[in-house]
Parts: C-alpha cells; sequence; structure tokens
C-alpha cells in the first residue's frame, strides 16, 4: 500500500475532517481515505446525450394519485 503526504492543507479543511471523522468515530485517517474512495472509486453513471436529457421524464417522488385527475364531478360551463 502506498503513503501520501498532504501539504499545505488549509486549517478549515483539517478542522472539518477533524470534526467528520470523530463524527464518524473513526480515526482522521480513515475518514480521509473513505472520502478518497467515494470520490474516485464509486461507479459513474453513464451521461446521457443532450437529446436523451431533453425526451426523459423528470424525477418527481409523488405518488401517482397526485397526477389523478378527478372525473366524477361534472363542471358548468358558460358558452355564450
Amino acid at each position: 500500500m502506498a503513503q501520501l503526504i498532504v501539504r499545505k492543507l488549509e486549517d478549515k479543511v483539517v478542522r472539518k475532517l477533524k470534526q467528520k471523522a470523530a463524527q464518524d468515530g473513526v480515526s482522521m485517517e480513515e475518514e480521509l481515505r473513505r472520502i478518497l474512495r467515494g470520490a474516485l472509486l464509486k461507479k459513474q453513471k453513464p451521461k446521457m446525450s443532450f437529446g436523451e436529457f431533453l425526451i426523459s421524464p423528470p424525477y418527481i417522488d409523488l405518488p401517482d394519485s397526485v397526477f389523478k385527475r378527478k372525473r366524477e364531478m361534472p363542471r358548468d360551463v358558460l358558452l355564450e
């Protein structure tokens, strides 16, 4: 396994890393490993073309019943 030395990290970055490691109950080293693995080894979705993007339906996390129309009540229409 390789070892890395990262120089000139901002104090704010180190503080945030310490906080995150403490929240997760791991060392700063392990937290940094997790961050790097997550950023570099996660599977990336294949990018879709602009045309595919335009025709793809938007993701909306609502039940289908929200979009159904109630047809049992007719409405009055004024024709002039």
